[in-house]
């Protein structure tokens, strides 16, 4: 299992984590989605809405990423909303798995890892387990939109 950077939730990475939950990145409407999914886990509240409107290259060219619950689960969803702009469909589901592979210990080359950018302060909550599925869930709804968006155009 690769090391997590030791830092605390107050250090650098605590305050990128901090930044995108006070100040969230692509609330704004999506007129006529391509994508949508809605995530929400009862037992804690988290809440998850993604609409991303595509290009005619099925790159995203509009995305509206909103949350609702705890720090990690809006900082994930911020810093995922930023990542996926201008980004194919094949880009995300590859960041998709190498995000679920950080967040589960996995090994990750380090030039995959660079690939998330702002996300890779997010490893730091491998430290508290119960909240990796906050970090997670924003990426489950991005997976089952990609899902659901593939079967409609079989």
């Amino acid at each position: 299992m690769p090391e997590i950077p030791d830092v605390q939730l107050g250090g650098l990475y605590g305050d990128r984590i901090l930044e995108h939950y006070r100040n969230p990145h692509n609330r704004g409407p999506v007129a006529e989605p391509d994508l949508e999914a809605h995530e929400f886990n009862p037992f804690c509240g988290d809440r998850v809405d993604l609409f991303l409107k595509l290009d005619g290259q099925n790159r995203v060219s509009e995305i509206n990423a909103d949350s609702d619950g705890c720090s990690i689960i809006q900082a994930s969803t911020s810093m995922l909303s930023d990542l996926l702009k201008g980004k194919t469909l094949e880009e995300i589901a590859g960041l998709s798995s190498t995000f679920r592979s950080m967040m589960t210990g996995k090994d990750v080359p380090p030039e995959a890892l660079a690939g998330l950018g702002e996300l890779e302060a997010l490893q730091v909550v491998r430290r508290y387990p119960v909240r990796i599925k906050c970090a997670l869930l924003p990426w489950t709804a991005l997976e089952e939109a990609l899902e659901a968006y593939r079967s409609r155009a079989a």
